[in-house]
């Protein structure tokens, strides 16, 4: 049996305050009161594993032993078939400026290109499957902790398409649609997401009956 939240505080670990906005939002009807790490003066923990679970595990047990409470973290990313599961954890990597790209930060319309090439690199006949994956981990300050998976699949497109969106939303059309994630509703894609997956299973499992 899963351990289950309850009330009270629940520490997501994020320094992004859209993110904190999100889940609080997600997590507010079953009376759960969210604080961010950032808020409470915690560091950011090197995210040094090599799969989904494994960061999001880093960075909730982090949390939890800091504060003192229970913790909530997610990671997230894109996988494509064809490029052996890349870019996978390193998502976010892809995106970041070398020293010979410009100013320091993220170049989303960067990362799409790098996936694009390699893609092109393959034929004409490559494979476009991807899929977008979230995994949510709660961990408790004793060690207990529960892992909850999501994944929306598609297939990617070029060029990018859309304003919407962010990340590798404008090449990606979920499975089943014409658009990308970043031509359709927000709430439309937040309803199909990977993350709404992910929350979906979390919801059932610490909230259920």
């Amino acid at each position: 049996m899963t351990r289950k939240l309850g009330g009270g505080s629940l520490v997501i670990a994020t320094h992004n305050a859209g993110k904190l906005k999100e889940i609080s939002a997600l997590l507010a009807p079953y009376g759960v009161k969210c604080l961010s790490a950032g808020s409470l003066g915690l560091p950011e923990p090197p995210e040094t594993g090599t799969s989904f679970v494994q960061n999001a595990m880093i960075k909730a047990r982090a949390a939890a032993e800091a504060s003192g409470l229970a913790a909530l973290a997610d990671d997230s990313g894109l996988s494509v078939d064809a490029l052996g599961g890349r870019p996978g954890v390193y998502t976010a990597d892809w995106a970041e400026r070398q020293w010979f790209e410009g100013e320091p930060g993220r170049d989303w319309y960067m990362a799409m290109g790098k996936v694009e090439g390699m893609l092109q690199h393959l034929g004409p006949d490559v494979d476009r499957s991807a899929a977008f994956h979230c995994v949510l981990a709660i961990a408790w300050p004793d060690g207990e902790h529960a892992v909850y998976e999501g994944a929306c699949t598609g297939s990617l497109t070029w060029p990018p398409r859309g304003t919407l969106g962010f990340g590798y939303d404008p090449v990606f059309v979920p499975t089943g649609g014409a658009q990308t994630f970043a031509e359709i509703d927000p709430e439309r894609k937040h309803a199909i997401s990977h993350r709404a997956d992910a929350f979906t299973k979390l919801v059932a499992d610490q909230f259920g009956a």
